[in-house]
């Protein structure tokens, strides 16, 4: 036997979970980073920022600029009109996806391959190039600055994504559990609605949170379709938080920070679906 002792081995797995660490803290740093920045941005006045920058340190922290923004601007109207947008639009497409979903998962209608397709494809048509049509078209209709055409555009756009994931996940559940529930004198909607939705609900959960924020932090389709102050969203209402001669960084920074708070919140409330939902309605195509 040998006087000397080698020294330990570290097992690949053990390095493996190491080096997955390192970069996981490394992207959440730089991930955190531009948030730090708007934070502490918003906690400065704008004469300091212009004067010192952001990166500067101070004990000069206030919240003047949170009381000024709500104060000076139209920020409840802002948050209130983005509510009004989100949520019908969220509802609309997630349960238009759901319902759309679970046909072509379990009733299987004829045609259904090309259903999906079509429905699918509004993944890969790119926003701008509906802008000139869909801009025609609401004129004619009369809902230019209205709230009308964002929610219209989210909710049919939202259609592809949501009838994709719940597609897939109805697809994973068994035919058997929808056979045993017909037999015991469910009827189709019965089997929709108290069986399958139940299990539904980690992807139903990933989905509420993915469309929220998409659909809340959406610039490009207000900005194209309103031109009033009392229709615009709480995005393009960071465009109004302007100073006179300047650009008021501190008061923008403090609407960014208030306009982040409803996703976060949509998050931590169904952060517990949030990632089983997504592996569940992702993995088979």
């Amino acid at each position: 036997m040998s006087m000397t002792e080698s020294a330990p081995r570290t097992e690949p797995g053990v390095l493996r979970r190491r080096a997955g660490l390192i970069v996981l803290v490394i992207f959440v740093g730089v991930y955190l980073v531009p948030v730090l920045g708007v934070v502490l941005t918003s906690l400065k006045t704008n004469a300091e920022i212009a004067e010192r920058g952001i990166w500067a340190p101070t004990g000069n922290l206030t919240l003047d600029n949170y009381f000024e923004v709500w104060r000076k601007a139209n920020t409840s109207r802002y948050l209130i009109n983005s509510i009004q947008v989100t949520l019908p639009a969220v509802v609309i497409s997630i349960a238009g996806g759901t319902a759309i979903g679970y046909a072509l998962a379990k009733l299987r209608p004829c045609g259904g391959a090309v259903i999906q397709l079509v429905v699918v494809a509004g993944l890969f048509v790119p926003p701008q190039v509906l802008l000139v049509p869909l801009f025609t078209i609401f004129s004619d209709a009369g809902l230019l600055n209205t709230l009308w055409p964002m929610i219209l555009v989210h909710s049919a756009v939202g259609l592809s994504i949501t009838t994709l994931v719940m597609r897939n996940f109805f697809d994973q559940i068994p035919d058997t559990l929808r056979s045993a529930a017909i037999i015991d004198g469910a009827n189709e909607g019965q089997v929709f609605l108290r069986v399958m939705l139940p299990l539904a609900r980690p992807a139903l959960a990933a989905l509420a949170t993915l469309q929220f924020t998409f659909i809340w932090n959406d610039f490009l389709y207000p900005l194209v379709f309103t031109t009033g102050d009392d229709v615009r969203t709480v995005m393009l209402g960071l465009l109004a938080v302007q100073g006179q001669f300047t650009v008021a960084f501190g008061t923008q920074a403090a609407l960014a920070v208030i306009a982040s708070v409803p996703t976060v919140l949509i998050f931590i409330v169904f952060q517990q679906h949030f990632v089983r939902g997504l592996l569940a309605g992702a993995v088979k195509g």
